[in-house]
């Protein structure tokens, strides 16, 4: 059973499958404390919040309702919803609070492929065939270090910038877990000019890659 906060069909936005038609699992439970997290109504598990699914559904996004399901639930609402998209993106709250390879594998054997979207400071619980995003969350407020398990296991490294502290705390994060050869994407926090162009010129610098969150720019969930 997975703690489900929303269930959409979308364009991913970000990192290395930008324009990708996808279905969004958004998984409920995070203690990560990211200040500028977009997603706070996913951070805690309040019984009291917990509906059917149906209800979830139908509820207007942001609020901090959730209602658990099995994949083959999960599956049978992709069905009822006649969602088109093959690849399916797992995230949260922080997902790899939970073991996601019944999940997974359920997905891959109904022919999607699956890409997790995880702060790194929980182990990653995955099959092979499954795309690892890292934005590690480094010193936020719960207190939870970024795994070396995690920054190893990533296929793409996505981090948030807003000033060069945040450049210089990558750089250290991925010296002190040996993190080489791994796609790493600079993505400015909230748009904001100065971000955006210190994450260009890094980008250039150190042959990274840029993320804009392309749908909020073009204002799409």
């Amino acid at each position: 059973m997975y703690k489900v906060n929303e269930v959409f069909q979308t364009i991913q936005g970000e990192g290395s499958f930008t324009g990708m038609p996808s279905i969004f699992v958004r998984l409920q439970g995070c203690p990560v404390g990211c200040a500028w997290c977009d997603t706070k109504h996913t951070w805690l598990i309040d019984p009291q919040l917990q509906v059917s699914m149906p209800e979830v559904l139908a509820k207007k996004a942001d609020t901090d309702y959730w209602a658990e399901i099995t994949p083959a639930a999960l599956l049978q609402v992709f069905s009822e919803r006649a969602y088109q998209a093959k690849h399916v993106v797992i995230t949260g709250g922080e997902p790899c609070m939970y073991d996601l390879v019944p999940l997974c594998e359920a997905l891959h054997q109904q022919g999607y492929s699956t890409q997790i979207e995880t702060s790194g400071t929980f182990e990653v619980r995955v099959p092979a065939a499954s795309w690892v995003t890292v934005s590690p969350k480094i010193n936020m407020a719960g207190g939870y270090a970024v795994l070396s398990s995690a920054m190893q296991r990533a296929n793409e490294i996505k981090h948030p910038v807003a000033m060069q502290k945040h450049v210089d705390e990558l750089l250290t994060l991925l010296e002190q877990t040996a993190t080489t050869n791994k796609l790493v994407y600079l993505q400015p926090i909230s748009q904001q000019k100065r971000a955006t162009e210190l994450a260009i010129a890094t980008c250039i610098e150190r042959n990274w890659r840029l993320s804009v969150q392309v749908h909020k720019y073009l204002g799409i969930e």
